[in-house]
């Protein structure tokens, strides 16, 4: 495993005419778009587009776990925590229907490891597990991202998936599963159909 590059490169918030043009770029291509503040901010929103009782997939997410959000839709009452009942199943003799549940519910919610300045999306995972709701199968999904994820091109985004992303990750799953991480796929949207992805950026570091 490669040092960790936590450098100004990879974690420095955009200036305004960066954030903005990417704004742009990502609503050309169909996501809609809201900047925020802070974390407390974003939760709100995210929280804001999910209708009381709908089934809500919270993909595995150091963003979403410090908004705040995992917890308001795993640990709360509004919503049905898809999550929660997929975990309730076994992985051994249920792993379809476990599918099924992580993809397919009323809203996925997560981050990605890279926007692009032209608008799109990069999003690595060590299985998939998520990336079919991304790519497809859920109706409605909500991408919760800090604004240091904001890249010039593709070929940056790459780099920061592997040089950056990678090694933190590989300590979190060390550290709570005892294991290494690895990038076994990774998904690249560049055009979606608009209203079913929303993309929240926040106006500060949070996340991988």
């Amino acid at each position: 495993m490669t040092t960790i590059d936590t450098s100004a490169r990879f974690t420095t918030l955009p200036d305004e005419a960066t954030l903005s043009a990417t704004v742009l770029a990502l609503e050309e291509h169909g996501f809609g778009v809201e900047v925020v503040e802070d974390l407390d901010a974003a939760r709100r929103a995210a929280l804001a587009r999910i209708p009381h009782g709908s089934s809500v997939m919270t993909n595995a997410s150091v963003t979403l776990r410090e908004t705040g959000i995992e917890e308001a839709v795993d640990k709360g009452d509004a919503y049905e925590s898809a999550r929660d009942k997929m975990l309730a199943l076994d992985v051994t003799t249920q792993s379809r229907e476990m599918r099924v549940i992580a993809g397919q519910a009323d809203y996925v919610l997560g981050s990605v490891q890279a926007v692009t300045r032209d608008g799109a999306l990069v999003i690595a995972s060590a299985s998939g597990s998520q990336l079919a709701g991304y790519a497809w199968g859920a109706a409605n999904v909500i991408l919760v991202v800090g604004a240091h994820k904001l890249v010039p091109t593709l070929d940056v985004a790459r780099e920061r998936v592997y040089q950056h992303s990678l090694p933190l990750e590989d300590t979190r799953a060390l550290e709570a599963y005892g294991q290494h991480s690895r990038v076994g796929k990774v998904l690249e949207i560049h055009q979606e159909q608009p209203g079913r992805v929303h993309v929240i950026l926040i106006r500060q570091e949070v996340g991988f």
